[in-house]
């Protein structure tokens, strides 16, 4: 009798434990990106993105690749500063994990999820490799 209540109370308790888990990292993605950029950090991110990124959203971020362009898929241009604007980091992280219409997942076996948010800084910094234009001339 004892044997069945205890098996019981262990699972209780691990499903218990499991859900807290998942729905903390839940949470925490919703946040502001908690990664701290360092030199490994910035080299790890832009390795995945030249290895799982690249093919499509082009090596600059523009989105502009033959194969987009096969696909029929319209990009954003990570170049301009104003096409992440309005996206949360929490939001680009479940996007890049689970995926999005044509594009696959990132898998975890592929990368952490610490790497994952160090490729959304990565991605972010972009429009901030690009020249900024010179203001218009006005009569």
């Amino acid at each position: 009798m004892l044997k069945p209540l205890l098996f019981a109370s262990a699972v209780v308790l691990f499903g218990v434990t499991a859900w807290s888990a998942t729905g903390s990292a839940a949470q925490d993605e919703s946040k502001k990106n908690p990664a701290k950029t360092t030199e490994k950090s910035e080299a790890r991110a832009k390795a995945i993105y030249a290895q799982d990124c690249a093919i499509c959203h082009g090596e600059t971020g523009d989105g502009k690749t033959d194969l987009a362009k096969d696909m029929q898929l319209k990009l954003d241009d990570w170049t301009d500063p104003k096409a992440l604007a309005d996206k949360q980091d929490g939001d680009l992280f479940k996007v890049i994990r689970n995926g999005k219409d044509k594009m696959p997942p990132e898998a975890e076996g592929r990368a952490k999820d610490d790497e994952v948010r160090n490729l959304i800084l990565y991605i972010r910094g972009m429009s901030k490799q690009q020249p900024v234009a010179a203001p218009s001339a006005t009569n």
